[in-house]
């Protein structure tokens, strides 16, 4: 399993834990709520849903009838909700903190969860990015001091930018751990939602801010 599949299935467990849904909000959800993905498509999401069901995480269930239209034969959208294996699994996902949970795209998705993460779990998620950050920062300061006299002006802004944004999010880390240490929990307009708040973003891969994804959608939710 590639990382990526692996970071769609951890998000869509997540997400079915807080409530059930059929495939397009699901999407939606992944697309905007959270800022985990930028783009993939239904062809990717349902083959990850069809794994979930096949290893009894999820089940599917008929969406109201009204959603169906007779006279296309088209049937109600599939509704999919997390099973109490399902629930035991994720939770395990919730309570790993190895070098996997640092990566960048990784560490957004394990993010957007923190809510439903236990304080000890965020501490150490957090103090494991932000070693990770200052390791890539100190590589990235190194490589500039021996490649600057042969850089071009723009070249070199790229890179400073690169660095500023590191910098930018361990700054962002340092006030999330302080507050972890301090017992105190973030608070915003969409509780157990944390990737809907406005974070640190740049180069370095931290926490997007979420999607506006305004374009037309008209997906066939009755695949299974």
């Amino acid at each position: 399993m590639s990382r990526r599949s692996g970071i769609l299935e951890f998000a869509v467990l997540g997400l079915l834990r807080e409530s059930p849904m059929h495939g397009y909000e699901l999407r939606k959800r992944l697309n905007t709520s959270l800022g985990v993905f930028r783009a993939f498509s239904y062809g990717t999401l349902y083959p990850c849903l069809k794994t979930l069901v096949a290893n009894g995480w999820l089940i599917e269930e008929p969406g109201n009838e009204s959603e169906a239209v007779p006279l296309t034969g088209r049937r109600a959208k599939i509704v999919y909700r997390l099973t109490a294996e399902g629930k035991e699994h994720f939770e395990q996902l919730l309570s790993q903190t190895g070098p996997d949970a640092y990566e960048d795209e990784t560490f957004a998705a394990r993010f957007a969860f923190f809510g439903q993460t236990s304080r000890d779990v965020r501490m150490r998620v957090l103090e494991g990015r932000r070693s990770r950050l200052e390791e890539r920062l100190e590589k990235m300061r190194a490589s500039l001091a021996r490649t600057r006299e042969r850089l071009d002006d723009y070249t070199l802004e790229l890179q400073r930018h690169g660095m500023e944004s590191v910098e930018r999010e361990v700054r962002w880390l340092n006030e999330l751990i302080e507050s972890e240490r301090a017992g105190r929990d973030l608070k915003g307009p969409a509780s157990g939602d944390p990737a809907s708040r406005d974070t640190t973003s740049g180069a370095s891969g931290g926490l997007p801010r979420p999607g506006d994804d305004s374009r037309p959608d008209t997906p066939d939710d009755t695949a299974t």
